[in-house]
Order: structure tokens, then C-alpha cells, then sequence
């Protein structure tokens, strides 16, 4: 079995104590380290490269936000995952933007978080309506960047079904291709736009306006 080493980094003792009892139910996943700031996870990470971090957002020293962005510049590949208790849309989409894969809240039940987790490790989490909502009104504020990287048609269209909030299976299934293979297109696709996230590169398909405005998210 193919273990995720994952870093658990939250300044409150019963947040890890519970965060570590919920990984324990899930032998996929193996805790190689708990850290109480942002700044002790990024001395944490650059020794040990785990392969997913679950970060909260408030902390002393060092928040989450500043810690995502160092660590995601350092070791892009490293995922991340934002642990709050509020869904306070702007902390959220700040940390999407500085590189995070998702966000999970405190109090979803077990379950959520485990199927979830997969979800971010196998790549594999759509973009919430309203994340997506949030961005397009952010990018709408912004002029549009020239194109410098061109996209074979495929690519085009794995790029439409990830912007307006597909799944890898939801995009194979349109396309009739494999989910494989719409991984496949998608790491490349992340490789040529150098952007980190589903969330970065919807920014993208935004910003070159290859998403209409009066898509399902304004409705």
C-alpha cells in the first residue's frame, strides 16, 4: 500500500489530537509530523518532503497563509490543505491563490475529511460554486493577460472542464477519454501554465477570457 506521509500543523492541542485520531482511521495515510506554526512547518517540510500538509489558518508566529506561500515556493509539488473552523470566503481564497489545494472545516464529520483527502491526493477536487464565483468577480476587476503559452485543442478543453468545475471523471466522460489520461493532460497543462492549483489555472482560463461571463456560476 502507497502511504501519503503527511505534516499536521495547528497551534491547538486538541485540533491535532483530533485531526491525527480522524488519519488514524485510514491506513493510506501516515502522520510523520505535528508543528504548531507556520514557520516550525516550513522547517519541517524542507527536512522530511511530506507529501501532504493540513494547515490552519490562524496561528502565532507564522500563519498558515505565509507558510502555504513559502513552502509552495519552495516545494511546489508539496499539497496543501487549509484547516479552519470558519468558511470565511476571503482567508479561503487567499490561501487558494498562494498555492493551497482546498480547505477543509474542523468540524466536517470523519468521513468528509478521509474522502476528501483522497480526493486532493489523487487530484481529483473540483472547485466550489462559490470559490469559483469569488474568482471570476476577482478577475473581472483585472485586464486580461496576452497569451503566452499556446494549448493544443485538448488541452482547451480539459482547461473549460476544470474552470467551470468538472471532475476528472465528469471531464472523461464529456470528452469520452479516460480519467488517466485527463490527469495526464492536466499535469501538462499545469507544467506549461507554471500554476500550482486547480484554482490557479481557472485564474488563467479567466483572465483569457475562456470562460464566458454568464457561465453556471452567475446564474
Amino acid at each position: 500500500m502507497t502511504h501519503t506521509r503527511v505534516l499536521v500543523v495547528d497551534d491547538s492541542s486538541h485540533a491535532r489530537e483530533a485531526i491525527c485520531d480522524i488519519l488514524s482511521m485510514d491506513k493510506s495515510f501516515e502522520v510523520i509530523g505535528v508543528v504548531t506554526s507556520g514557520q516550525q512547518a516550513i522547517e519541517f517540510t524542507e527536512q522530511w518532503l511530506p507529501d501532504l500538509i493540513l494547515m490552519d489558518i490562524q496561528m502565532p508566529v507564522m500563519d498558515g497563509l505565509e507558510a502555504t506561500q513559502r513552502i509552495k515556493l519552495m516545494l511546489p509539488y508539496v499539497k496543501i490543505v487549509m484547516i479552519t473552523v470558519s468558511d470565511d470566503m476571503i482567508h479561503l481564497l487567499e490561501a487558494l491563490k498562494r498555492g493551497a489545494q482546498g480547505y477543509l472545516l474542523k468540524n466536517l464529520e470523519p468521513s468528509t475529511w478521509l474522502k476528501y483527502l483522497h480526493s486532493i491526493v489523487n487530484e481529483e477536487v473540483p472547485l466550489s460554486r462559490e470559490v469559483a464565483y469569488q474568482i471570476l468577480r476577482d478577475v473581472s476587476l483585472t485586464e486580461k493577460r496576452e497569451p503566452i503559452v499556446r494549448l493544443t485543442s485538448r488541452e482547451q478543453d480539459i482547461l473549460y472542464g476544470v474552470a467551470t468545475g468538472w471532475t476528472n471523471k465528469e471531464i472523461s466522460e464529456k470528452y469520452s477519454i479516460s480519467e488517466y489520461t485527463v490527469k495526464n493532460h492536466l499535469k501538462n497543462i499545469l507544467k506549461k501554465l507554471q500554476v500550482q492549483n486547480r484554482v490557479q489555472l481557472t485564474r488563467y482560463a479567466l483572465e483569457q477570457g475562456l470562460i464566458p461571463d454568464d457561465n453556471k456560476w452567475t446564474e
